[in-house]
């Protein structure tokens, strides 16, 4: 005899069932925030002032929200790792050390390959916090701090999947680590530190770290003709369209780009090549600074229709040229290029 089945949903029952589960969720949130764990702020101070590794460790779905709260963590400024409570009773107990700090993930806080775990870390580490859903079970009542979210009814329509209670566990987790960050006063400049790449890396960039040095960079005195400054700067690692024009104190005083030597020699202007650049150069180029982010400076060159863009120091000498092409090759790879 075959197991009955429901019947399947109507597709305005599946929507409808699909926003009861997204308002079940917001309401275990809202409840969250309106009864943090009074053992919040103490956590907070704990892992602020704490200069080792924060070990999470978790099974099941919470192992999974685990590896993420790691993740948040390592990248705003905590150092983690995620530490498999199966992993640990085969060799990873070697990762916990003396001075580190254990966060302990789990909804009932009675999951046996945790309640395995109680002994050992309190043995070895400094503190073990824990994340549940109420003071009063085994990993609750072993912790050192117990940041509980209350007991949270599953949004999963047969109130089993766990849903709601990872919601909650996720949300307090990430308010953990995020309010510990700012405590500690994790900068965007440190955010860009751990995030090198991608969009988020590009967004918080410094100009410096993508111009080309002065070392690749074409760079003469102004007082030189067009001429000498061409044969003396020619090169096949100097690539760039503009050449950044110095005065006698060293400080940028104009640019001279290929554009401009081709309007001359278009406009029969030829006599200008053996006159001293300062005569037709750019003066008081639009520059970048250093310490600037590269999106002030992309700004900058796409409202003034620019192709290059000189980098100067606080004492206005350059630095290095932020060119367009080397920009492009920073934006991401669109589906065709994929192909």
């Amino acid at each position: 005899m075959e197991p009955s089945r429901m019947p399947q949903p109507s597709r305005f029952e599946e929507v409808s069932l699909a926003k009861r589960i997204v308002m079940d969720e917001a309401r275990a949130l809202q409840r969250l925030a309106g009864r943090l764990p009074a053992d919040f702020s103490r956590a907070v101070d704990l892992l602020a002032s704490h200069s080792q590794a924060v070990l999470v460790t978790g099974i099941g779905k919470a192992g999974w929200i685990g590896q993420k709260l790691s993740a948040t963590f390592a990248s705003t400024g905590t150092r983690s790792h995620f530490v498999h409570p199966a992993e640990a009773i085969h060799g990873d107990y070697g990762r916990f050390g003396t001075e580190d700090l254990v966060l302990m993930l789990t909804n009932s806080g009675e999951t046996e390959e945790l309640v395995r775990m109680i002994g050992p870390l309190k043995q070895r580490c400094r503190a073990l916090l824990a994340i549940t859903s109420t003071t009063n079970n085994t990993i609750a009542r072993a912790a050192d701090l117990v940041l509980d979210y209350g007991v949270t009814p599953e949004a999963c329509p047969l109130g089993l999947a766990p849903s709601s209670s990872t919601t909650a566990m996720l949300a307090l987790g990430d308010a953990l680590a995020l309010v510990v960050a700012q405590v500690r006063g994790f900068t965007p400049m440190d955010f860009a530190t751990f995030h090198p790449g991608g969009n988020l890396g590009r967004q918080l960039a410094m100009v410096e770290d993508i111009m080309r040095p002065i070392q690749r960079c074409r760079v003469a005195s102004d007082r030189l003709t067009v001429r000498e400054i061409y044969v003396q700067t020619a090169g096949p690692a100097r690539r760039s369209g503009a050449i950044m024009l110095t005065d006698a104190t060293g400080k940028l005083a104009g640019i001279f780009t290929d554009s401009d030597l081709a309007r001359l020699l278009e406009t029969k202007h030829d006599d200008a090549l053996d006159r001293p650049i300062v005569d037709v150069m750019t003066r008081s180029p639009t520059t970048a600074v250093v310490g600037e982010r590269l999106s002030e400076a992309v700004e900058r060159l796409q409202q003034r229709s620019l192709s290059e863009l000189p980098v100067i120091d606080q004492q206005g000498k350059p630095v290095g040229m932020i060119d367009i092409t080397d920009l492009l090759s920073l934006l991401p790879a669109t589906d065709d290029d994929a192909e």
